[in-house]
């Protein structure tokens, strides 16, 4: 069908356009329209299929939203999010697409996994609104990077932590033999634990763990500091076993567009997300919701990966050298006929 969408743009008569054209018309069900952004895209999702997600806020931004009820498939949610959770799932054949950051494609791409990229979300002004702060454990003193020379600091190899670990480094002219890397998967509170503890001097924290840190520990001299770069990547990502059923892709397909205005609805009402999600699923409070919020500040979908790619390519390749993996392609991790989908649903909605 894809060959004969092909041979249409051609125009070699009128006859055979016209047939080449009704032919892709009467199967337009089951493919992409051509030229559209996310052509070869299957777009039939048969009676009973059924997507396993593991991407817990997503699914209660639906369900409060009540867009959960519009899912054209069946779902069955997993409260599974992270790269070491969800790869574990992929290998166990048990899950078929998950929510992470920049870091755990990459990684399943080492570990020998074959994984695609099918949506990605950043932050606008990503500086002000960063995920990490630095922790810094009571009674040690780092102000400027530079101060990092000589400490531990907390690192976790295949997860979006080591990497930022990595990343402020080079930013700070560092090399890792300048520091003591101790290896410590981020885990719940494990690093603002671990700084308490002074097991470390420094490690990145997250979310509410910044606020908590502070209010437990300040009082010791517990500190954080920005670390001022960008860190902001959230993906979907679905093993290619799973892309290759024609079913779960075109499912995949207005998932992501879920995925899309799950995420606008959120932004648009911060007092039911708080109260919703913060509140009644995660045990904070509504200060703490709000403090969430604020620091989540706006996201940004590009309708465009070309930008996403060569970041993700510059990550891949600080890796690849500080940790001695293969140099992989970014472009390859990346299944572009999910490209433009989350846009043109916030578009066309």
């Amino acid at each position: 069908m894809l060959a004969v969408e092909r041979f249409s743009r051609r125009r070699f008569g009128g006859f055979v356009t016209a047939f080449a054209v009704g032919l892709v018309a009467s199967f337009s069900p089951l493919i992409a329209q051509a030229g559209g952004p996310d052509a070869g895209l299957p777009t039939k999702i048969p009676d009973g299929t059924v997507l396993r997600i593991g991407d817990p806020e997503t699914q209660r931004a639906l369900e409060l939203s009540g867009l959960i009820d519009q899912l054209p498939f069946k779902v069955e949610w997993a409260n599974i999010s992270g790269g070491p959770q969800t790869i574990e799932a992929f290998r166990a054949n048990a899950l078929d697409v998950g929510s992470v950051a920049d870091i755990p494609p990459i990684h399943a791409t080492w570990t020998g996994l074959k994984v695609k990229i099918i949506a990605a979300k950043f932050r606008k002004d990503p500086i002000a609104h960063p995920i990490y702060q630095l922790g810094i454990a009571p009674g040690v003193e780092v102000k400027p990077l530079a101060d990092l020379r000589g400490k531990r600091i907390a690192f976790s190899p295949g997860q979006a932590q080591g990497a930022l670990v990595l990343r402020i480094l080079q930013a700070a002219s560092l090399e890792k033999e300048d520091v003591d890397l101790i290896e410590l998967p981020s885990k719940g509170d494990a690093y603002p634990v671990a700084l308490a503890g002074k097991q470390v001097d420094v490690a990145p924290i997250s979310g509410v763990l910044i606020k908590r840190y502070l209010r437990q520990y300040g009082a010791d001299g517990a500190a954080t500091i920005p670390h001022g770069l960008r860190d902001d990547p959230a993906h979907l990502y679905a093993p290619q076993a799973v892309l290759d059923d024609p079913a779960k892709a075109a499912a995949l397909g207005e998932y992501v567009r879920y995925w899309a205005l799950a995420a606008r609805w959120v932004e648009e009402h911060p007092k039911e997300w708080i109260e919703g999600y913060y509140v009644a699923t995660q045990g904070l409070n509504t200060e703490d919701g709000q403090y969430l919020v604020d620091a989540d500040g706006q996201f940004d979908i590009p309708a465009d990966w070309n930008d996403v790619i060569v970041r993700q390519q510059a990550t891949i390749d600080l890796l690849a050298k500080e940790l001695n993996k293969p140099a992989i392609k970014a472009e390859d991790l990346f299944d572009r006929r999910f490209e433009a989908i989350a846009t043109n649903a916030l578009n066309a909605s």
